[in-house]
């Protein structure tokens, strides 16, 4: 039998995921009883059709110390994320985001804060009910638990700074806020409700970076970045009178990094994999999503591990906070 309609209240929450230096982006959209959706793992909906999307999020990494000195290595970071996206049809949603990205040494040496490297993203859902189709404009509850996917493609513009130099006047890739060329992602996404209560999402992606000629003659490409996401979502509560509603998420990210290269040859202590536990909570209120999650190094095998502080898996805390509305 066929539900009843969902509410036409949509309360939006939109993953994001933001690596030291490097992002990709997808969404996620959920009603008081549709499919949840996850911290970082990018679930399988799409933006309703003419509707405007507003994003914020922060992930506050700092890393673990593994020596007494206070030296250059990585402190932590705070990397911001604005985003505004735009519901072309019911299948496809186009993004614009703006990172600012701050980096902090331990001894003050080369700290970095502003905007970086502006990114574009479309975004094409589909489902799967007896055969491939496009999203409709409205789904019924039993639609909502049909099969969802998404393909998604984006690329970054080099607006940021990617020539900052510290002090002594030297420039660390590491530390720029831009990567000089665009950056290449793409990605697919799978979602599905089940027992009417919970959400299974599995989210993989891919970003590419151009190499790139700093100003003080070095040539450098950040490593290619994969990616394998799952999460389970739970609806602990749902208040129709308030439009409120709570969920509790579980969420396992793999992450591949390849090596950086400068000069066209590999750079010791970077790149590795590494896989990381996310529990978290998201709220939805009327027409908002406030999302709150810790990333934690569940596995790492880093290519020199005792050299890499400051590397993704060797954060000490990750903070994730997510905030959005649709409009």
């Amino acid at each position: 039998m066929i539900r009843k309609a969902l509410s036409a209240i949509v309360l939006l929450a939109l993953p994001f995921t933001a690596a030291a230096h490097h992002g990709v982006a997808s969404l996620g959209v959920a009603g008081l009883e549709g499919p949840g959706a996850p911290i970082e793992t990018s679930s399988s909906a799409t933006l309703p059709q003419g509707k405007f999307l507003g994003y914020m999020k922060l992930d506050y990494p700092r890393f673990e110390k593994y020596t007494e000195e206070r030296d250059d290595e990585g402190d932590f970071n705070a990397f911001w994320m604005y985003g505004l996206g735009y519901g072309v049809t019911p299948s496809l949603s186009l993004y614009l985001f703006a990172p600012f990205y701050t980096k902090k040494t331990e001894d003050n040496s080369f700290n970095t804060s502003g905007f970086a490297d502006l990114s574009a993203m479309g975004v094409f859902g589909f489902k799967y009910d007896g055969g491939l189709r496009l999203i409709p404009p409205k789904e019924s509850l039993d639609d909502m638990e049909d099969w969802h996917f998404t393909l998604y493609g984006g690329l970054t513009l080099p607006t940021g700074d990617a020539n900052i130099r510290n002090q002594d006047g030297a420039i660390d890739p590491g530390m720029s806020l831009g990567f000089g060329k665009p950056s290449y992602s793409g990605g697919f996404t799978a979602t599905n409700q089940f027992l009417s209560r919970w959400t299974w999402v599995f989210d993989a992606s891919f970003i590419r970076f151009s190499e790139y000629k700093y100003d003080d003659g070095q040539r450098v490409r950040f490593g290619d970045e994969a990616r394998a996401n799952t999460a389970l979502a739970v609806r602990l509560l749902t208040a129709e009178k308030s439009e409120l509603r709570i969920d509790a998420n579980l969420e396992a990210n793999y992450l591949k990094l390849g090596r950086d290269e400068a000069e066209g040859v590999g750079e010791e202590a970077t790149g590795g994999s590494m896989l990381h536990a996310v529990p978290g909570f998201r709220l939805y209120m009327k027409n908002t999503s406030v999302g709150l999650g810790v990333k934690l190094p569940a596995w790492t095998d880093l290519n020199e591990e005792d050299d890499q502080q400051g590397a993704e898996g060797k954060e000490s805390v990750r903070a994730l906070f997510t905030f959005s509305v649709l409009l």
